[in-house]
């Protein structure tokens, strides 16, 4: 087991590893994040950058180091003040050497650090105001903004810290222009740049659309540009599922105010306006996949089909000819998505199921239901199905060898077209290059010694038609500019001409042998995508950036909310008894810089550790004639009256977290039971029973509800026949309970038999 020295925080982690961002369970300070400007270097040590000190002149060069090497060094701190001249203004400065801080002459120093967030990693770089807060709650606020479900409308904060764009650069998430030029097309799908260098050479960025992430959110990619307009390199020109105009998005600026409001926020919980949920500010798309698997049994295939025993026609409205659900289809709880038979064995057959096909034979009830269907508590709609398949030619229909016959003509005729396009584009770039001018060069065939092309013949159309048919590295031709650019043109044709080839040989394969990576025995796969739109609701977690987390506990009619003396009524309540003892004041001045921002109608940046300094902020709230308190009167939305204090309002920005309360509520009738204990399973998936433990046991007996702890720990649980006649007695509308033996007290029996001792029970008469 790992002790608290490996957890803890070392010197030697300074710009290499981050001390805030790491789990809160068993895995504290195992497992780690790289700070923003550390490095991996070919050792697989962590290198961080400082700036070089030479003679007390910071210099503008930057040396990456390992721990090791910045032993010997004397580092100043990144914050230190410099004079025009790059030299520290002070005589004595504050530095670092071997890991203690110290009071030093400046003229020692060696290095400086290259920023103030050089300390933390990127995600705890994109809280504003860290500096404020306890480590421990910008821990959590670090691990919750991975948390953070993307929302319908992403909007970016108002106070960010300046790493927003970037992070969501790197993340991939965005569209980056890979060269200058101008917008040719844009539509939802794609986006089509007319490159500056040749703008006949389109270049297509295609977006994602609606995809299904690991988590279960939605990935869709939004176009920022419109036709005609100017693109340089670098600039994003499509949003990600949680950005905005390029900038990390998690959640939404909202009206806060920190103030009790009849109860409802107590203990973190969190109250807000139904303003919120009429402009689905926090409605996210969430996408569902579910599976079923068609293999090839003992006892025949399996097959996916509309024909199934004993279901209705209304329960197959939404399914297609082949037995899968429609896209567009709308379902609930209980919905078949994919019909599938089985066969069933002759020891599965009821009594009078046999005897019916002594007499008659075999008949259709060789099979049982075994279909798709929509589990507890998802509705949606279907938005896509993939059907994967093993192709065999003995076992296709006439149906299906004429759609593949239909098929292989049109990959043909596609493959014809795209190599039609490509040898045409191909001639015009060639034709520009030699049409009309003498060859600059004899050129001979490499194999054949064949002379091709004299030096100083006139180059016209069937020259090119020669030179495109042979390969590129058969040809000896002297190196000049024209020939040059001429090897490299046929070396990309060969390029391009090769991968339309190798795709028409893969569409092929596909149609003639389908999928072929799918696990032996199975025959065919479906995969039903079911995408649902979650509104907020009452018990979905919220947090914001500095660990300030809770649940919604009520969703308030907005003309009930409090309201400013200008009639704006507050979106979001939360708890003023959820600063002071976590120490996250960071939310705070968050609060009062995001009201005058909203007011001036501006976006800011607080930067870690070199923030709005306070001066500033009360400066901005002047300028805008808010209180230097950042403190308004309120009143009541119920009684219009005004509240006695004053309270805290401001814009904060609030992310919904992955922890919504639909995916987590969980109710149990009837279902699987533990093979060995015989008690109910546990857990949602499991179709679980709610555990009634030790601790709840004691608070039973001190009630003394001595009845309600007998069938907890009987009927409810592992009495095996208990359970078979009380359920009778419910059908039969009687109430008694009979109790008998639990299963687990034959199970202990077993395991002290199991131990050597002779242990057995033995009814007593009295």
């Amino acid at each position: 087991r790992a002790g608290f020295e490996v957890r803890d925080v070392h010197h030697s982690h300074y710009g290499r590893i981050c001390p805030i961002a790491t789990p809160e369970g068993p895995n504290i300070g195992l497992i780690t994040s790289l700070s923003s400007y550390a490095k991996i270097n070919e050792f697989g040590f962590i290198e961080t950058p400082y700036r070089i000190v030479r003679d007390g002149v910071v210099t503008d060069e930057i040396e990456y180091m390992t721990a090791d090497q910045e032993e010997r060094c004397v580092i100043a701190q990144a914050s230190a003040p410099l004079d025009e001249f790059n030299m520290f203004k002070n005589e004595i400065c504050w530095a670092r050497n071997r890991g203690e801080p110290l009071e030093i002459d400046s003229a020692k120093v060696t290095h400086m650090d290259v920023s103030p967030k050089q300390l933390v990693s990127i995600v705890t770089g994109l809280i504003p105001f860290l500096e404020h807060d306890d480590a421990n709650r910008a821990l959590m606020g670090s691990n919750m903004q991975r948390q953070g479900v993307p929302l319908l409308q992403p909007e970016a904060p108002i106070v960010g810290t300046g790493l927003e764009a970037r992070a969501a650069r790197d993340s991939g998430a965005v569209v980056v222009a890979e060269e200058d030029g101008v917008v040719d097309h844009v539509d939802g799908n794609m986006i089509v740049i007319a490159p500056k260098r040749n703008p006949t050479e389109k270049k297509t960025y295609l977006l994602k659309k609606f995809l299904r992430s690991n988590a279960g959110t939605c990935i869709n990619q939004r176009p920022l540009c419109g036709k005609g307009d100017k693109i340089v390199a670098g600039d994003i020109i499509a949003d990600g599922s949680a950005t905005d105009r390029g900038e990390v998005a998690l959640g939404r600026n909202v009206l806060v105010a920190f103030m009790p409001w009849n109860g409802y926020n107590y203990e973190d919980a969190i109250i807000i306006s139904e303003k919120l949920l009429r402009e689905d500010a926090f409605t996210s798309i969430h996408i569902e996949e579910f599976e079923l698997t068609a293999r090839d049994t003992k006892l025949g295939r399996e097959e996916i089909t509309r024909d199934i025993p004993n279901v209705s026609e209304e329960a197959l409205a939404n399914l297609g000819d082949d037995g899968i659900v429609r896209i567009g289809a709308e379902v609930h709880p209980g919905d078949i998505l994919v019909g599938k038979i089985t066969p069933k064995s002759e020891t599965e057959l009821a009594p009078e199921e046999r005897l019916l096909r002594a007499i008659f034979g075999e008949k259709a009830a060789d099979v049982k239901d075994a279909s798709l269907t929509v589990p507890p508590g998802t509705e949606g709609v279907v938005m896509d199905v993939k059907v994967f398949s093993r192709r065999d030619r003995l076992s296709k229909s006439d149906d299906e060898l004429i759609e593949e016959a239909s098929k292989l003509k049109e990959i043909q005729k596609d493959y014809k077209q795209k190599k039609v396009e490509l040898r045409n584009v191909h001639r015009e770039k060639l034709g520009a290059l030699l049409l009309g001018d003498p060859a600059p060069g004899t050129i001979v065939h490499r194999r054949t010694a064949d002379v091709l092309l004299e030096e100083g013949t006139l180059m016209d159309q069937t020259v090119i038609e020669l030179l495109e048919k042979e390969a590129v590295q058969d040809l000896i031709m002297p190196h000049n500019r024209i020939y040059d650019t001429m090897r490299e043109l046929l070396r990309e044709y060969e390029i391009e001409r090769l991968t339309v080839e190798t795709q028409y040989k893969t569409e092929l394969e596909y149609l003639r042998k389908g999928d072929t990576d799918l696990d032996p025995g199975i025959i065919r796969q479906v995969k039903v995508y079911v995408a649902s739109k979650r509104k907020l609701q009452v018990g979905d977690k919220m947090a914001g950036r500095h660990g300030n987390k809770g649940v919604v506990s009520n969703i308030v009619p907005e003309a009930d909310m409090p309201f400013l003396e200008n009639g704006q009524p507050i979106e979001i309540i939360l708890n003023p008894l959820g600063v002071p003892s976590r120490m996250n004041i960071g939310q705070l001045f968050e609060t009062h810089l995001g009201f005058a921002a909203k007011c001036a109608g501006i976006h800011v940046m607080s930067p870690v550790f070199e923030g709005f300094p306070e001066e500033k902020i009360w400066e901005m709230m002047r300028e805008q004639g808010l209180p230097d308190t950042g403190k308004f009167f309120l009143f009541d939305g119920m009684t219009g009256e005004r509240f006695d204090a004053p309270v805290v309002v401001g814009y904060i920005y609030i992310l919904k977290l992955g922890h919504l309360v639909a995916d987590k509520i969980h109710a149990r009738a009837v279902g699987p039971y533990s093979l060995v204990t015989q008690q109910p399973l546990g857990g949602k998936a499991q179709m679980g029973g709610q555990r009634f433990g030790e601790m709840e046991v004691w608070a039973a007996e001190a009630y003394g509800a001595a009845h309600l702890l007998q069938e907890m720990l009987t009927v409810k649980s592992d009495d095996v026949a208990g359970r078979t006649r009380i359920y009778e007695s419910i059908v039969k509308g009687e109430n008694l309970l009979r109790s008998g033996t639990p299963e687990s007290f034959n199970v202990l029996i077993k395991e002290m038999q199991g131990l050597g001792l002779d242990i057995r029970t033995e009814a007593v008469t009295e």
